[in-house]
């Protein structure tokens, strides 16, 4: 082939590809300035709702959970989890802390495989959207940062409700496939049912299918308690990562509000999450509208609390005594489970067999799957506190059990001395467990400047 040959077939595939980034800009603009128009004309027509879905911008707090409670991160070890963890804050933040934590990491480089795209599923509307493109497998597929410049809009009235309508819906597959599970289909609900499942498309547990393109799934086939989670998970042997330390096969919990709202008190009479986190309100003209800016329940206790609660301060003496409890308890189980981690890999490091250690791994496995369903449901303490006080209970009992079978197993190797972390803080948990947090930051930060500051969405920077 002649050298103007070559030239040739370099300037069209040049030129080809010039017109598809042109028609991708051209789409991403088109998509861009059909998010403003749909929300100009949603603030027109539910002024109220709208100017307290963008209050949520004021809740920009959030705690460093790792710094809280440093045990997690030996818990976590293995998994992103241990990297960063944060407490959760206002909805317009969806966008941008799912793409700046150290979690979501940075592009994996052309043609590999990296986290999947399924990390962005309830961060923004515009999830659906692509799903109805490129089908719920065909989405999960995508690397995570390969969808950040589709993002345009965080969660949004279209999460909850009709394009344009005051009527609710659950356009997200996973959630209209749980609750079929559960034998709660949407459109058999009546409204307060329909709200709290709505919340719920989001605010549950659920897995990646490894086997299915890591799509989003709710372990509910058995059904949405914890032991019946566990129980599906040991069934078909699933885990969510090998812990580094003890080789336990980790299942890791997600904020399962919904699960332990759904066999609370507050559910049994009809109290769901929009009636404490979404109250009426009143504008200026007398009109009364639900306040979308969803926060605490407390500080509106008359509207909320008060019906039901008639003394606020037997309440409020009430939720601290709920949560001290639940808290005392959670240390407790990290750390006999951080001890149990280290036991575990003592007794490997001396050639300890899985014929003598599997009882011991499955009860770490079981303890701390229980631990992390109690506290990584926000509010556990409010919304159901004998759960998770049952639950940790439990937890209790399992790490304590595998402590004892390991104390066996390590007698029976000569094992004398068993060297346990500092987990007096965060940074010094990190450096047990071998992660580099500088080296991290700074290729997040990298990442950031070079591709997120320059081709992601205003949104993907909001609060940044």
């Amino acid at each position: 082939m002649s050298v103007e040959s070559v030239m040739k077939k370099l300037t069209a595939i040049a030129l080809s590809l010039l017109g598809w980034c042109t028609l991708s800009q051209a789409l991403a603009a088109d998509v861009s300035t059909e998010v403003m128009e749909s929300k100009r004309a949603m603030q027109a027509k539910y002024p109220n709702q709208y100017a307290s879905w963008q209050a949520t911008s004021t809740q920009a707090a959030r705690s460093d959970m790792l710094a809280s409670y440093p045990a997690a991160v030996i818990l976590w070890a293995g998994s992103a989890y241990a990297k960063e963890y944060h407490s959760p804050r206002g909805h317009q933040f969806a966008v941008a802390d799912v793409t700046h934590t150290l979690r979501t990491g940075v592009a994996s480089g052309e043609g590999k495989k990296g986290l999947s795209a399924s990390c962005w599923t309830c961060k923004s509307p515009d999830v659906p959207r692509l799903i109805d493109e490129l089908g719920v497998e065909g989405f999960s597929a995508k690397n995570f940062t390969d969808l950040g410049s589709e993002m345009n809009s965080v969660v949004y009235c279209s999460d909850c409700h009709v394009k344009g309508k005051a009527a609710l819906t659950l356009p997200r597959p996973h959630a209209r496939d749980a609750m079929a599970k559960v034998h709660l289909p949407f459109d058999k609900q009546d409204e307060a049912m329909q709200g709290a499942q709505v919340c719920g498309q989001c605010h549950v547990t659920y897995y990646f299918q490894p086997e299915r393109s890591n799509k989003v799934n709710i372990p509910w086939i058995f059904g949405s308690s914890a032991d019946l989670i566990e129980k599906y998970y040991d069934t078909r042997r699933f885990y969510e990562w090998i812990h580094p330390i003890s080789k336990t096969p980790i299942l890791k919990a997600r904020h399962p509000e919904f699960e332990h709202w759904s066999r609370s008190e507050h559910a049994k009479v009809g109290v769901t999450c929009v009636t404490c986190h979404m109250p009426a309100a009143t504008d200026g003209e007398g009109k009364e509208y639900t306040n979308h800016q969803v926060g605490k329940a407390l500080p509106n206790y008359d509207a909320v609390c008060q019906g039901c609660h008639e003394n606020k301060q037997a309440l409020m003496k009430q939720l601290t005594s709920a949560k001290s409890q639940i808290a005392e308890k959670a240390r407790r189980v990290e750390q006999l489970l951080v001890k149990a981690h280290y036991e575990a890999g003592a007794a490997w490091d001396a050639g300890a067999s899985w014929a003598i250690m599997n009882d011991a791994i499955m009860a770490i496995r079981h303890s701390q799957w229980r631990w992390d369903f109690a506290m990584s449901s926000h509010g556990s303490y409010a919304h159901n506190p004998q759960e998770a006080n049952d639950l940790l209970d439990t937890a209790i009992l399992q790490a304590e059990h595998a402590r004892r079978a390991l104390s066996e197993i390590l007698s029976m190797l000569s094992v004398t001395q068993v060297n346990y972390p500092d987990i007096s803080t965060k940074e010094a948990a990190q450096q047990a467990v071998g992660i580099e947090l500088d080296k991290l930051t700074e290729a997040k930060q990298a990442f950031i400047k070079q591709e997120v500051d320059k081709h992601w969405p205003a949104v993907s920077r909001t609060g940044y």
